[in-house]
Formats: structure tokens, sequence, C-alpha cells
């Protein structure tokens, strides 16, 4: 369970020192610091489980909302989160795994995400148009449309029939949200395929 500084020191009011109690909890191993301020009562729990506690307002996003919804085979060792107006990315090393946060366009950001329970627990994660669009925000903008393809079936090795599987006017919608070439580009091959279907 997720737990954060001032929860605790609520919960240890009754001791003498509060601090140094939770302190005898960490080393007893019976609380896992995170980052400043955020605690885990479980050393082994999963580390999407904690990404959007410990930076927010966040969601999965990027790398790890494709692999988590299959459209990449790679596994992704770093949980990659997307955030609003930080203007700064962020990065935590941490006994959970690597974290990062980076900023999508205001427009973009509050559309297509879904809340995943497990085990108590709850974490946000862009549906899979969603993903590639943020995705595709975070990249250099490609030359052309071919660019494009490479970009997402060569390099990030997406699987073509997962791509083809998704609601096309979904993506059409979100990705008019971002402004960026890459997303225009996005764009004009989608409803192409659309007009071939």
């Amino acid at each position: 369970m997720i737990k954060t500084t001032s929860m605790l020191l609520a919960e240890t009011q009754a001791y003498k020192n509060p601090t140094a109690k939770i302190q005898q909890l960490v080393r007893n191993k019976s609380l896992f610091p995170v980052v400043k301020g955020i605690y885990e009562t479980n050393g082994n729990t999963p580390g999407y489980y904690l990404a959007n506690a410990i930076y927010g307002p966040s969601y999965l996003s990027f790398e790890f909302a494709l692999a988590f919804h299959e459209l990449i085979p790679e596994t992704v060792y770093a949980y990659t989160s997307a955030t609003c107006e930080k203007k700064r990315r962020k990065k935590y090393i941490t006994a959970f795994g690597t974290f990062t946060y980076r900023d999508v366009p205001v427009k973009a950001f509050p559309y297509e995400k879904t809340i995943y329970q497990e085990e108590g627990y709850s974490y946000i994660v862009a549906n899979p148009e969603k993903a590639i669009c943020d995705f595709l925000y975070a990249q250099a903008p490609c030359a052309n449309r071919n660019e494009l393809k490479q970009l997402l079936f060569e390099q990030t090795r997406m699987e073509y029939q997962a791509f083809q599987s998704l609601d096309k006017t979904k993506l059409l919608e979100l990705a008019t949200l971002y402004g960026t070439r890459n997303h225009k580009l996005l764009i004009a091959w989608v409803r192409r395929l659309m007009g071939d279907e």
C-alpha cells in the first residue's frame, strides 16, 4: 500500500518521536521509501502501481503503454508517463524501477485513458491510440510518410496487425490535438488507410 509522509505521521502520532518510528519501520523492512514523501508497504510491488503517485497528474504512456497493450514485442524496463504543463522532464531511479515523465499537449492530456485496479491499487494507462500519439509527440519529426512507417514498424517494431486493429476514427481525432509534423503525417496516412478499407 502507498503511504505518504503525512499519512505515516498521523498513524504514528501516539509515539514520542513519529519520525524516528518511521525510520525504524524502514530499517525493519516494514516500509520502503519510493521517492521523497512517498513510501510503500510491500517491497515487491510492481512499479506501474506506483507511477501515478510518484509525480502527477500523470498517466502511463509512451513505450510502457505500447508494450502494455502488446503493440510492441519488447519488454519495457522504464515506467514512462505523460504529464501536462510541467515544462520539464523528470526521472526517478528507485528500488521499484526507473520512472520518467514528460509533457504532452494540454489539449490532448485529458482523453483516452483507462483506470485499472489490481490488488487494491489503481493506476492509469493511455489507451492504445493515445499511446501512439503520445509516443509520436516525443519523437523527432519524420520527413515523410515512409519515414513515419519506418519509425513505427522497424525502429519501434510495432506489430502491423495490431496497428491495423486500432480504432482509426479515434486515432484521427486524437492526432488532431497534437499539431506536430508526425501527427499530420499520421492523419494523412490513416485517412488513406480508411479510404482503402
